[in-house]
């Protein structure tokens, strides 16, 4: 034996499944896991359309693609101050938007740690929520075709501020002192 060299160091990054709420229709899809969320687009109108979420990756943003159909006629763009910012609750309603067809998202409310955002959609059917203290929205997936048919989330803890601000202020001194250190051999 190796003495356990196999173990997972514990270190590894957790995230937790939520949901999905809504119907069954459409296709599945999984946005993933990420380091939190800096932006998300929806298209509705009489229910959710569409969602395209812009995530965080090691400080870069990435898009994800959009997920729901072409329908709609309001756009709305939730930006949030990452890092500082992140989400912490959703909140909708699901139902059917045609006669005989599957529920639907009819209605989504997002709150970060700041604000409210929302609600957009309309607020009929069935309502679900979901909030989550000490952790955050990093990630998003669920069933779409023509309209957002489910939605569920991935969790993850909330990263220390402070930690965060310790990693900057190291990386200034350090930037800091590589500027000064060139500088000096440039002359």
């Amino acid at each position: 034996m190796d003495g356990g060299k196999d173990q997972p160091s514990g270190k590894k990054k957790m995230s937790v499944v939520v949901g999905p709420w809504g119907g069954t229709g459409g296709a599945a899809w999984d946005d993933g896991t990420y380091h939190g969320v800096r932006e998300i687009t929806l298209v509705y109108d009489r229910c959710i359309d569409s969602i395209r979420v812009i995530y965080d990756k090691n400080g870069k943003p990435v898009t994800a693609e959009k997920h729901g159909g072409v329908g709609g006629n309001k756009t709305v763009e939730i930006k949030l101050k990452f890092p500082e910012e992140f989400l912490i609750s959703v909140s909708g309603h699901y139902c059917p938007v045609v006669h005989g067809g599957g529920p639907v998202i009819r209605s989504l409310t997002f709150k970060s740690n700041q604000r409210t955002f929302g609600p957009y959609g309309v607020e009929e059917g069935t309502p679900f929520t979901f909030s989550m203290e000490g952790g955050q929205i990093a990630g998003f997936n669920g069933r779409s075709a023509w309209y957002l048919d489910s939605i569920g989330f991935r969790l993850s803890r909330v990263q220390s501020p402070k930690l965060f601000q310790k990693v900057q202020k190291g990386f200034q001194r350090l930037a800091s002192s590589v500027s000064k250190s060139s500088a000096k051999n440039n002359n």
